[in-house]
């Protein structure tokens, strides 16, 4: 057994010392970017000249992952009735669903203890809504959570 060494003992301390004030400054920088940007809904869609595509929607929400999940779950049972959830799974917060020939997920996904990034998709049947399913689902969302979510400018 080796003798007990003073010398990496505290160089050990110092190490961990510096790790933790460069770790924690970066970390804080991080959410308050996250902060600034929540609420702007980013979409992305596109459609192929068969009429097959994807559309998505993402927005950082300063509200915890499992409040944002559940309140989407309740959103689509209790305000959707055209809208069928094919599959839902609490550990992942993620939802499958689908409007007629049109299938979507949305998922809740933890950024922080309060800080949340809801990512819905979906597939892009002949026909394409003039408001698309994913930024109807992302808005539905921040205002059932009372957050006030808007389109940013592409």
């Amino acid at each position: 057994m080796k003798a007990f060494s003073f010398t990496r003992w505290w160089q050990s301390i110092i190490c961990a010392g510096v790790l933790l004030a460069v770790a924690l400054p970066a970390s804080a920088q991080w959410v308050m970017v996250a902060r600034a940007v929540s609420g702007q809904i980013q979409h992305m869609s596109n459609k192929s000249g068969k009429g097959q595509g994807y559309d998505v929607a993402t927005v950082i929400l300063v509200a915890k992952p499992d409040q944002v999940y559940q309140t989407a779950v309740n959103s689509l049972k209790t305000n959707h009735p055209e809208i069928t959830i094919t599959s839902s799974d609490a550990n992942k917060r993620e939802i499958k669903f689908a409007k007629g020939d049109q299938v979507a997920s949305m998922q809740a996904n933890k950024l922080g203890d309060d800080m949340t990034q809801l990512v819905v998709a979906s597939s892009l049947g002949a026909q394409m809504d003039p408001t698309p399913l994913v930024v109807q689902g992302v808005m539905k969302v921040c205002e059932q959570m009372k957050v006030t979510c808007t389109l940013a400018d592409q």
